[in-house]
């Protein structure tokens, strides 16, 4: 599912079975990422399905990239795998304006 900026921030702060995913590669996480998320990368297929097929399918993934277009993959990617819960962030990580940990 689809959220706004608002809807995804607001659900996200909400919901205690939330999981936080950035589907970024390691160099655009290295710019930045949203707190708590982890990191699982969309463009390492193999490593990305092993990795999504261990993951509890009852908890609410709330996923990103950097402007939705992976992330959007992501959650379709996840729901074939039995994640019905996969919410994506419309605008990405570029137009998040919310808390963000800055790597150095």
């Amino acid at each position: 599912m689809d959220l706004s900026q608002q809807q995804w921030a607001e659900q996200l702060a909400e919901d205690a079975d939330a999981i936080l995913i950035d589907v970024r590669t390691q160099e655009e996480v290295d710019e930045g990422y949203i707190p708590n998320a982890r990191h699982i990368d969309l463009y390492n297929p193999q490593a990305f399905v092993t990795t999504i097929e261990t993951l509890d399918k009852e908890k609410n993934y709330y996923i990103y990239c950097r402007s939705g277009n992976r992330s959007m993959q992501a959650c379709a990617i996840m729901n074939q795998y039995g994640i019905a819960n996969t919410y994506n962030l419309l605008g990405g990580f570029f137009d998040w304006k919310g808390d963000v940990v800055k790597s150095f």
